[in-house]
C-alpha cells in the first residue's frame, strides 16, 4: 500500500510504499475511502504531544470499508463502511475506564498518534473501537464528523444548556457544531483571527447571531464559550466574554501556554473545563444525530500524495470547513 510517512518530527511527511498492514486477533482491516485532516495531526508532526513512537502515519478521521477481519471479530461483515476515530485503544482495567470514562484511560493507544493511522490506503483498527456507519452520506463529507464533530460534540456537552454559545476559531470544529447549536435553539457568536474576513463571512453563511474578531467582544454576555482555536491567549478574553456563572471550554488536545489574568475574571462562578479526547458512546450518540440534524460539513480533497499541501494549507488557514485526503 500507499502511504505519507512521518519519520521525524518537524519535517514533511514521506511517501512510501509498505506491506499492507494485516489484522490481529479482534482487529479489522479497513481500506481508506477518505480520511480527515485534522489540526491534531499538525500537533503530532510539530512534536507538540510527548512520546510519539516514530515512524508513524497520521490521520484519525477515516472511513472506509472492511476488508478483511481478524480472528474472533463479531457484529461486522466484509465490504461494511465504518469510521475509525482518535481513540483506538483503552486497557479496560484503570480507575477512569472501570467509572465508564474511558476517555480518560491511564493506558490509550491513539489512531495515527501511537498506532499508524489513515493517511494511507489501508489501515488495522480494534474492532472494538469502530463505529459502524451505514450508507448514508459521502465518504468525503462524513470523515470530519470522526473528530472535528465528536470532540465537537463532547465540547457542546460540556459548555451546558446555555442558549448564547461563542466559537473561538471557526474552522472544522466550530462550523459542525454551530449548525448542531443551531438545531438545537441556540444562538451562535463566531470568533475569527483578527481581520479574517473570509472567515466572518463563512460563518455568516451557517446563520450566525454575530461574527467578529477574537479581540472583540461580542454584542451580549455568552452564557458559554468554546476554544477550538490552540491559543492561550484566548482564554482571558472568553472569560470577559461569559456571564457569571459562565463556562469556557478548551477544546484542543494541545494549547499554548494561557497568560496570567486577573481573578476578577474567573470569579462569579466562571469555569475553565478542558476536553480530552472522545468515548465510543459520544460516537454512537453524535453519529445518528448528525445524520438526523443533516449536518453538513465543508470539505476541500486532496488526493492522499498531497497530504503536506493538505497540511500546509490547514496550517496557514487557507480553506474553509475541513481537509480530507482520498486514496
Amino acid at each position: 500500500m500507499l502511504a505519507m510517512v512521518l519519520q521525524k518530527v518537524r519535517t514533511a511527511l514521506e511517501l512510501m510504499e509498505l506491506p499492507d498492514p494485516q489484522p490481529g486477533p479482534g482487529e479489522i482491516r479497513v481500506k481508506v475511502a477518505a480520511c480527515g485532516v485534522c489540526r491534531t495531526d499538525l500537533h503530532v508532526i510539530d512534536g507538540e504531544l510527548p512520546d510519539s513512537p516514530l515512524p508513524v502515519i497520521p490521520g484519525h478521521e477515516i472511513i472506509g470499508r472492511i476488508d478483511v477481519l481478524g480472528d474472533g471479530v463479531m457484529g461486522f461483515s466484509v465490504g461494511e463502511r465504518v469510521g475509525i476515530p482518535w481513540l483506538a485503544q483503552t486497557c479496560g482495567v484503570c480507575p477512569y475506564c472501570c467509572e465508564g470514562r474511558e476517555n480518560l484511560c491511564d493506558h490509550p493507544r491513539y489512531t495515527g498518534y501511537t498506532r499508524d493511522g489513515g493517511f494511507a490506503e489501508k489501515v488495522v483498527a480494534d474492532a472494538r473501537f469502530v463505529l459502524p456507519l451505514g450508507e448514508v452520506g459521502s465518504d468525503v463529507g462524513l470523515a470530519p464528523l470522526l473528530c472535528a464533530g465528536l470532540i465537537g460534540w463532547r465540547s457542546l456537552g460540556m459548555a451546558g444548556i446555555g442558549k448564547k454559545l461563542g466559537l473561538y476559531g471557526f474552522g472544522a470544529s466550530a462550523h459542525i457544531v454551530a449548525q448542531v447549536a443551531k438545531r438545537q435553539g441556540r444562538s451562535v457568536y463566531a470568533f475569527t483571527r483578527p481581520g479574517d474576513l473570509a472567515g466572518q463571512a463563512f460563518a455568516r453563511l451557517l446563520d450566525v447571531e454575530w461574527t467578529g474578531g477574537s479581540d472583540e467582544e461580542p454584542p451580549v454576555p455568552l452564557d458559554a464559550a468554546i476554544l477550538f482555536a490552540p491559543v492561550g491567549d484566548l482564554v482571558p478574553l472568553a472569560l470577559k466574554a461569559v456571564r457569571k456563572g459562565g463556562r469556557v471550554v478548551c477544546a484542543g488536545i494541545h494549547m499554548s501556554d494561557i497568560p496570567r489574568f486577573p481573578y476578577r475574571l474567573l470569579w462569579e462562578e466562571r469555569q475553565i473545563l478542558s476536553v480530552a479526547n472522545l468515548t465510543r458512546r459520544d460516537g454512537k450518540e453524535f453519529l445518528p444525530k448528525a445524520m438526523e440534524m443533516q449536518v453538513v460539513a465543508e470539505t476541500t480533497a486532496y488526493p492522499l500524495t498531497k497530504a503536506n499541501q493538505a497540511l500546509d494549507d490547514l496550517r496557514h488557514g487557507r480553506f474553509q470547513g475541513a481537509a480530507v485526503l482520498v486514496p
